[in-house]
């Protein structure tokens, strides 16, 4: 299997999270509607990030879809790719998780976040909100991060979008937390 048929595949992956498994995104979007509509008047903040890790013979990456009730809790889910090589150039992993992140983010376009918004809009005026992130598994810190240096290609690549914000590490939690949970066990090939 070439490294593009495995990616293209990952579109026929579905998410999962610890309670359920097999859901496409037509369902996760359910669930996260569902989740708004429980408590509208709430503000949320919408995030999709990706992280990696390197395995023997294959790279695992791992994208999360998060809707956070800020200060009340959160519904997630996951979905998992192998790449079958081992993948050491951080510009090509970090690049490939954040075209994972857009791709899934592609699906929640406009009208897809206008139904989400449309949940909240009668209680704007009491605090409810939503806002848009991609969270890109990087950090601005030289001398900490090796990832510094592509930080800005990665948020402009987001920006460009036009309807997420990008965020990085620390506050891209989705990706650096929820995801990377998700990448420390090989994947059977």
């Amino acid at each position: 299997m070439t490294m593009m048929s495995t990616i293209s595949s990952w579109d026929e992956l579905s998410f999962q999270n610890v309670s359920e498994s097999n859901l496409n995104l037509d369902h996760v979007l359910e669930r996260i509607l569902r989740f708004i509509n429980q408590d509208p008047k709430c503000a949320y903040h919408f995030v999709i990030g990706t992280d990696s890790q390197v395995h023997r013979g294959h790279t695992k990456f791992v994208t999360g879809i998060v809707i956070h009730r800020i200060g009340k809790g959160a519904w997630a889910c996951y979905r998992q790719l192998a790449v079958p090589r081992q993948l050491h150039s951080i510009r090509e992993k970090l690049a490939l998780e954040t075209s994972f992140s857009q791709r899934v983010a592609g699906y929640f376009d406009a009208d897809v976040v206008m139904r989400m918004e449309d949940l909240i809009l009668p209680y704007v005026y009491q605090g409810a909100m939503l806002e848009t992130y991609i969270d890109i598994d990087a950090g601005t810190e030289p001398i900490v991060n090796k990832t510094a240096l592509y930080v800005q290609e990665m948020v402009d690549r987001v920006d460009a979008m036009g309807m997420y914000a990008p965020r990085v590490k620390p506050d891209a939690y989705a990706a650096s937390a929820y995801a990377n949970r998700y990448t420390k066990n090989r994947m059977v090939l």
